[in-house]
């Protein structure tokens, strides 16, 4: 049950990621203009009729309506009259955006729900960690410590929510997303008998750090890229793609240029591997990873984004960024060689 419980809290946690992702490439985090709700409803409507004021209509403490391009959010449960009524409504203030786009509001709403299934995932592992207590405490407490974190990630949500979206906690909000797969990780590793075939060298965990540690840098940097194509999109328009990135900034060409020492040093491990014969068979996944990686990354840049790149892009990365993590894991739990044998 326990397992169980990890694996799909990671499945989850992943699919919020893609979830992002298309968030991302639809233009769609404002799509709720308030949190947690989705103005102010659990459901969020389908219609921008649903967000007009209307006469002789019974609104509930909380509805949010648009009216004068501002927010406007109900006092109290009431019936307006034939006029509308200031005091009736509070002006929302945590920003100025007050836009609605139908499909913008569910592919938003659909990201919420799925963070909501990953917090129930969570917690009912860790609850279930407690049965683990007296077997290995370490599960409990990095369990709990998943969900504190998750407790976060909710909250930095909301502000990236009431920002507009600001880039800064944008990038923050997905390091800690990777941060979660990366704790699940060890949660599941810890849960696991060690796998005594595996043998390693300090050369290759050493590597192994690096590329997980440059993995964190280049989805950060890649953050960055990516608000600034958002930008260019306002500027020029969604139709104009090989506008987005015609004068990029230095982000980019780091982002871009870095991408070869990733090719490198995960090609590194993967060599270190297959020679020394250390048994770590997800290389093999982790270099085809690699490869989908950048080649989305180049299809973006040369063939002006085509359709999906720019999640996939990102899905690729956060896929490679466990699996890495994962065979790190494993590497501390591997039989270290003799000297001799170590580069």
């Amino acid at each position: 049950m326990f397992r169980k419980s990890i694996k799909a809290s990671l499945i989850i946690i992943y699919l919020v990621i893609i979830a992002g992702a298309v968030v991302r490439m639809t233009g769609s985090g404002m799509g709720c203009p308030d949190w947690p709700k989705c103005f102010g409803y659990y459901i969020p409507p389908t219609e921008e009729s649903q967000l007009k004021w209307e006469e002789n209509h019974d609104y509930f403490k909380g509805q949010v309506i648009i009216v004068e391009e501002s927010l406007k959010v109900a006092k109290k449960p009431f019936t307006s009259s034939e006029t509308f009524k200031q005091s009736h409504w509070n002006t929302y203030e945590k920003h100025d955006y007050a836009e609605f786009n139908a499909a913008h509001t569910w592919i938003e709403y659909i990201n919420r729900l799925l963070g909501a299934l990953s917090g129930i995932a969570i917690l009912i592992m860790t609850i279930s960690s407690f049965g683990q207590w007296k077997k290995n405490k370490k599960l409990t407490l990095f369990s709990v410590l998943c969900l504190v974190l998750l407790l976060f990630q909710a909250w930095l949500g909301a502000t990236v929510v009431y920002s507009v979206l600001s880039p800064v906690r944008i990038t923050i909000h997905m390091l800690v997303a990777l941060l979660l797969v990366a704790l699940l990780i060890y949660i599941l590793k810890l849960s696991s008998n060690n796998d005594s075939s595996l043998k390693t060298t300090f050369t290759f965990r050493n590597l192994l750090v690096f590329a997980v540690i440059l993995s964190l840098i280049q989805v950060a940097m890649g953050t960055q890229v990516r608000q600034f194509v958002d930008e260019q999109i306002d500027m020029v328009g969604y139709s104009n793609k090989s506008q987005w990135l015609e004068n990029p900034t230095l982000v980019f060409y780091a982002h871009r240029s870095f991408s070869i020492l990733v090719l490198l040093l995960n090609a590194g491990i993967w060599w270190l591997n297959k020679s020394r014969n250390l048994g770590f068979k997800l290389t093999n996944w982790m270099m085809l990873l690699v490869a989908f990686e950048i080649l989305s990354g180049i299809a973006m840049y040369y063939l002006d984004f085509p359709f999906l790149s720019q999640p996939l892009h990102l899905v690729f990365a956060a896929l490679l960024f466990g699996v890495q993590f994962y065979i790190l894991m494993q590497s501390f739990e591997a039989k270290l060689i003799s000297k001799k044998q170590n580069l």
